[in-house]
């Protein structure tokens, strides 16, 4: 996923409700995330398929990383000659 670009990837609810079949496309071939905002407050963020898969893979594999870790913290762990 790219970075926000301000001047371009933050609109409003209406705006959104407007133009929603061209920010569906510009979401899903920019890569970068669209602000959707309420009462000129982020209510929220849309983003391509794509880029949401990335980031729950990426979520899962430090889960992973991070629970792994942990064992190793608290003894969870077999000796090598344990794993045959």
């Amino acid at each position: 996923m790219k970075p926000l670009n301000i001047s371009q990837d933050i609109i409003s609810l209406s705006d959104f409700k407007n133009k929603a079949s061209k920010m569906l496309h510009k979401v899903q071939t920019s890569h970068r995330p669209l602000v959707i905002t309420q009462n000129g407050k982020a209510a929220a963020v849309l983003i391509s398929p794509s880029d949401f898969d990335l980031l729950t893979e990426q979520a899962r594999f430090a889960d992973a990383v991070n629970r792994g870790l942990s064992d190793v913290e608290h003894g969870r762990i077999l000796p090598d000659e344990d794993l045959e």
